[in-house]
């Protein structure tokens, strides 16, 4: 894999999200080459047309309301290129990624995780000095 370098979102750069606190038991759906599973408390996020769901301690860690139903990622994250094509590993199911999308964590420790293609990360994140 390439260096590992922090990143934070993109002044301007809001998702619109609604937590699921509802009587559920959840539900199942399939993105990224897999199946994802949304639990009760989780986030359905709306990223610029990209619509997916967030672990509720990830989101409520690094998400801040900026307005009623629009959330800005407050907390930086740590990517880097995939230099091959894999699999990762997330808290909501699985994510297939192909060599030269980032794979992002949203801790040092690589405990929370996913991949971004390049022209959607680019155009969200902007290195730290």
């Amino acid at each position: 894999m390439g260096t590992r370098r922090k990143y934070m979102k993109r002044e301007g750069t809001l998702v619109v999200a609604i937590q699921l606190n509802l009587d559920t038991s959840g539900f199942t759906y399939r993105k990224w080459g897999g199946d994802q599973m949304c639990k009760p408390g989780d986030w359905i996020v709306n990223n610029m047309g990209d619509i997916y769901t967030v672990d509720r301690e990830t989101f409520e860690r690094t998400y801040s309301a900026s307005s009623l139903g629009c959330y800005r990622k407050t907390a930086p994250v740590w990517a880097e290129i995939a230099d091959r094509d894999g699999v990762i590993k997330t808290k909501e199911g699985i994510t297939r990624y192909k060599a030269g999308d980032y794979l992002v964590f949203n801790d040092e420790a690589e405990q929370d995780g996913y991949s971004v293609t390049a022209s959607s990360f680019e155009t969200m994140y902007e290195a730290m000095a």
